[in-house]
């Protein structure tokens, strides 16, 4: 008698047919069901316990931690696998179960580099939120292919009791709105070739919780219409409900019949998603293995989330294998780090639990234990192949707390930790400054620090006190400044620079992500043509040196000798400049700084970094000075809702705040407020709203970027900042 397949052995066949796996993730707006939609499928794939899936209590099987469980919400993203059966054939789906809350939608952009399609839920009741549209950009912007499913069914025939007729209403304007969004936001070829659509299936609607999902080809082949659902709830016996629910309209085969039908394979979607995300030459032999995701190829393996087991202190790298096969004890090499180490386990996960496998060949989202690195980092067999493109998160982190130990004794582990921190969440930015003893710990918001913070103190078991919250700014300049002359210390070597503010359509397609920032030493072709293409001169894009943190640096010098020995120490010296401008140490942002002339010591010793940095930073800060430099804040625009009673309070309160109106709208006895509201005044926003109006008032964020601050408050914030830098007026 043959031995029964073991769900691991079935998950280790299975990762080896790359047609029939599916890598996807789920997104959506905060608590619109995401991880009650992966317990249920966990649970069909009978990998926990059915009675407990989508239970707040019990269930959330890939919530582990607990301030996830106290809080009701994902912070983490979390990877779960699972086999499927589909019209006769086996498929792996590897899911990422993503949080929604706009505070850790950084775990949303990593995890979007990992899979190839998304499963984007909308509650039936809310509709499309601002935190939809944000997933839909962070999936397209990875080329990663959407499909729809409405949740929460159930809430509009028991809370709102609409008949079939306003349901099918309902359900279309959710679709026309998603689809809409997908033309505005996605590539051209995409915007049309994407769209969801009842009729073939890739719109599903259902109640995860409720563990039942339907979609029109489904419904056929069932022979179910609108108003059996409606029967559905008439069904006393909860016993009865569930026996039809798993005969007629089961979530997992519905949702991951769409999930095989809809979405691309690893072998279908790398061939459009590699030169996205990946910038090398796609005729080499690496290219060539990544666009065919060829397991026998070269191994080429992305890091997108470090998790650091407590108990052990073990480093897990879970990831995306885009080429190659990986194998137990095989020797590999970081990009980022420069180094080599070796593989102690391949994990593949079972369910939510990893398991180790002795090799995985490439398209498979897995685990490696044995690096020592870092998230964005590309692991390859040797040293040659060019990395990935950096993972760039749409929002940046804008505020800051200073964190210290209540015992001096544990400042080295409070160091230790930090790091830690920094490495299993690459949103939060860790400064540590060894000479002030300060550290100081930068996230996407208020809420984001704070569970940072309880972590330190309830997982990593450290007291720990944090200081009030800090706003983040950026330096620019105004204008063009005259031909700025700076000389070495040595007064041997003279440069020439100019300082100016850079084009806002450079600037924006650098923000977009669609302009590498790097030092291009080589003939960067494609950089210059998307400069030509924006309207830049053909010798002012040749003449592009570096793009750092949405500044650039050109060199217009002509016939320099001795340029070349010494360009890399000017470009050096910029970017330290560039991490903290001469106003109050904060990072400038869209400036344009070019090299006019420069004249240069023949002896080498007369022109080292020691002289070339001080004589850079004089130019920048002399220059920046003539060019009108001013500050910039960061402003967020938010989508507040409340009764329409509270209509005037809540205009009152953003007005309160330096806050600029941009619509209000209203609807069904509701009120939508959008407006710019400067994050230096919403410390303590989301009370401040609740009391404002009794606890009915929501507010979501849309968008976030940086606006000049007014005049009048630049002089007292930039010494605020100097104070608290320690900083004297020379400095």
């Amino acid at each position: 008698m043959a031995e029964k397949e073991t769900g691991l052995q079935k998950i280790d066949r299975l990762t080896s047919n790359q047609k029939n796996i599916r890598n996807i993730a789920t997104s959506a707006h905060i608590h619109h069901g995401k991880t009650a939609m992966t317990d249920v499928l966990l649970a069909a794939a009978g990998l926990m316990a059915a009675k407990i899936a989508g239970s707040l209590e019990e269930g959330m099987a890939t919530w582990q931690h607990a301030d996830e469980q106290e809080r009701l919400m994902t912070v983490d993203a979390a990877n779960v696998s699972m086999p499927h059966e589909f019209h006769g054939q086996e498929y792996l789906i590897n899911l990422i179960d993503t949080p929604g809350h706009v505070d850790f939608s950084g775990n949303v952009t990593r995890a979007m580099r990992a899979v190839d399609g998304t499963v984007v839920l909308v509650c039936a009741v809310e509709g499309i939120m601002p935190q939809t549209e944000t997933v839909l950009k962070q999936a397209l912007r990875e080329r990663v292919k959407p499909v729809l499913f409405i949740n929460k069914v159930d809430r509009l025939i028991k809370e709102l009791k609409v008949t079939p007729e306003q349901m099918q209403e309902r359900f279309l304007k959710i679709i026309a709105q998603f689809n809409l969004l997908l033309q505005q936001i996605a590539e051209p070829e995409y915007a049309r070739k994407w769209q969801v659509n009842v009729a073939d299936g890739s719109v599903a609607f259902g109640a995860a919780r409720e563990n039942w999902a339907l979609s029109v080809p489904f419904m056929k082949k069932k022979n179910i219409s609108f108003k059996d659902i409606y029967k559905l709830y008439e069904i006393e016996s909860e016993e009865e409900r569930k026996k039809w629910i798993w005969e007629k309209a089961p979530l997992h085969e519905v949702l991951l019949d769409m999930v095989v039908k809809h979405l691309p394979n690893p072998l279908e979607a790398q061939k459009y998603r590699i030169p996205k995300i990946w910038s090398g030459d796609v005729d080499s032999e690496f290219g060539k293995d990544l666009l065919g995701c060829n397991k026998n190829g070269k191994v080429a393996f992305v890091i997108t989330r470090v998790i650091i087991d407590p108990r052990v202190g073990k480093e897990v790298y879970a990831g995306r294998l885009f080429s190659g096969t990986i194998k137990n004890g095989m020797e590999v090499y970081s990009t980022l780090t420069k180094r080599k180490s070796r593989i102690q386990q391949v994990l593949v996960y079972e369910g939510i639990k990893p398991k180790q496998l002795e090799s995985v060949p490439a398209g498979n989202v897995i685990a490696l234990v044995g690096l020592n690195t870092e998230v964005g980092d590309t692991i390859t067999s040797d040293e040659q192949q060019q990395a990935f493109e950096e993972i760039k998160h749409i929002f940046q982190p804008v505020i800051t707390k200073s964190i210290e130990v209540v015992k001096s004794a544990d400042l080295p582990k409070l160091i230790e930790i930090l790091r830690k921190v920094a490495k299993e969440d690459p949103s939060i930015k860790i400064e540590i400054n060894e000479e002030t003893g300060e550290n100081l710990m930068s996230g996407m918001g208020e809420l984001h620090l704070e569970i940072i913070e309880g972590r330190i103190k309830t997982e990593k078991g450290l007291e720990v006190k944090t200081g009030p919250p800090i706003v983040v700014y950026r330096e620019t300049v105004s204008k063009e400044s005259p031909k700025i002359e700076s000389r070495t210390p040595n007064g041997h070597n003279i440069l020439f620079m100019r300082i100016e503010p850079l084009e806002d359509e450079v600037f924006d397609v650098i923000e977009k992500g669609e302009l590498p920032e790097m030092r291009f030493k080589k003939k960067a072709e494609d950089v210059w043509k998307k400069l030509e293409d924006l309207g830049i001169d053909n010798d002012e894009a040749r003449q592009y040196k570096e793009i750092y943190r949405g500044n650039v640096f050109l060199d217009k010098t002509r016939g320099i000798v001795l340029l070349s020995e010494i360009i890399e120490s000017i470009l050096d010296g910029w970017k330290l400049v560039v991490d903290a401008g001469p106003l109050a140490r904060e990072q400038l942002t869209k400036t344009k700084v070019s090299l006019l002339d420069i004249k240069i010591h023949v002896d080498h010793m007369h022109r080292g970094p020691a002289q070339v940095y001080p004589a850079v930073r004089w130019a920048m800060h002399d220059g920046m000075k003539q060019a009108q430099a001013g500050m910039l804040e960061p402003i967020q625009t938010h989508l507040i809702e409340a009764p329409l009673d509270f209509m005037g309070t809540v205009t009152n309160l953003v007005a309160s705040k330096r806050g600029i109106l941009e619509d209000v709208k209203q609807e069904a006895g509701q009120v939508v407020v959008k407006a710019q509201i400067p994050v230096a005044e919403m410390i303590g926003w989301s009370n401040d709203l609740r009391s404002a109006t009794e606890g009915r008032g929501v507010s979501s964020l849309v968008d976030q970027y940086f606006k000049p601050l007014p005049r009048e408050l630049q002089i007292n914030v930039i010494y605020k900042i100097r104070q608290r830098k320690g900083l004297s007026e020379n400095q």
